[in-house]
């Protein structure tokens, strides 16, 4: 098994990766909650973002896709401006006004946060492994060979853990809790965290 990069033949398998991976996340699920409970808009939220990341060639999958990451190269922008367009149409769509206020402010703190990250990283967006996957450690191979990528081009990287539960496996990789913030509509705790090149601090 290996990475590979991840092109737009795999936008659909990756989006429906992520879409369910993030759908129980203690962050996302409620900050793409609607009234009615339908979580259907979740996969053309994510594919904004995939779509994003596929223009620098920085998507990866982990064989045949049973896992995926999502990272933004140094200093670039996750959206362009016409994807950022597409996503406020989504989110004015489906979300109420309590909603899209509330997921704005979320956006704000991430930005805030990430804009206070020692030097120019890598940023880990997204990572998550399919369902029929989960527990073999998969998600944590994919992660190691992008980050052996990232060493070698002298790169640090950044992340946020939307779910305390994964914490453990970010500290393995190497990475180290440096901050946080709170979510916007409950207590859910991000934590930001930073790895030097090559782990070493």
């Amino acid at each position: 098994m290996r990475s590979s990069v991840a092109g737009l033949a795999d936008l659909d398998s990756v989006t429906a990766c992520i879409a369910d991976a993030f759908a129980s996340d203690p962050i996302w699920s409620v900050a793409l909650a609607r009234r009615n409970g339908r979580t259907d808009h979740h996969e053309a939220y994510w594919r904004i973002f995939v779509k994003g990341a596929m223009r620098f060639g920085t998507v990866h999958k982990w064989d045949l896709g049973t896992a995926v990451s999502v990272w933004i190269p140094p200093e670039k922008s996750e959206l362009t401006s016409e994807l950022e367009s597409d996503s406020r149409a989504l989110i004015n769509r489906y979300l109420d006004t309590k909603g899209i206020t509330a997921l704005n402010e979320l956006y704000q703190r991430f930005k805030a946060s990430r804009s206070e990250a020692p030097e120019p990283h890598a940023y880990l967006a997204l990572l998550a492994t399919h369902r029929d996957y989960r527990g073999r450690g998969i998600g944590q191979a994919l992660l190691a060979s992008d980050l052996r990528e990232w060493d070698v081009l002298g790169v640090p990287s950044y992340l946020e853990s939307s779910n305390p539960a994964n914490d453990h496996r970010y500290i393995r990789a190497g990475f180290t809790p440096i901050g946080g913030f709170d979510a916007v509509l409950d207590d859910a705790r991000v934590t930001t965290m930073w790895r030097p090149v090559k782990g070493t601090i």
